[in-house]
């Protein structure tokens, strides 16, 4: 992963570098200067892929979520 790609992603989800931080276990200056040597660690790109993971199932929890609520509906 690069620091393109984390830059990016924050800006994706409209996070700053402190919250993908927190998320992530990191402190914000850690992130930074990650970002900055384009020195980005396995394990925090493997923390961002698992926090991309996460963010897209729960999306798809959601869908279900609505398609059952609909289904419901319908059936009644």
């Amino acid at each position: 992963m690069t620091a393109q790609e984390i830059k990016d992603f924050c800006k994706e989800r409209n996070l700053t570098y402190k919250e993908l931080g927190e998320l992530i276990g990191m402190s914000e200056g850690g992130l930074q200067n990650a970002i900055k040597k384009n020195s980005i660690s396995d394990q925090t790109a493997k923390a961002i892929e698992l926090l991309k993971e996460i963010e897209n199932l729960k999306e798809q929890l959601a869908d279900y979520e609505n398609l059952k609520q609909i289904l419901k509906k319908a059936l009644l």
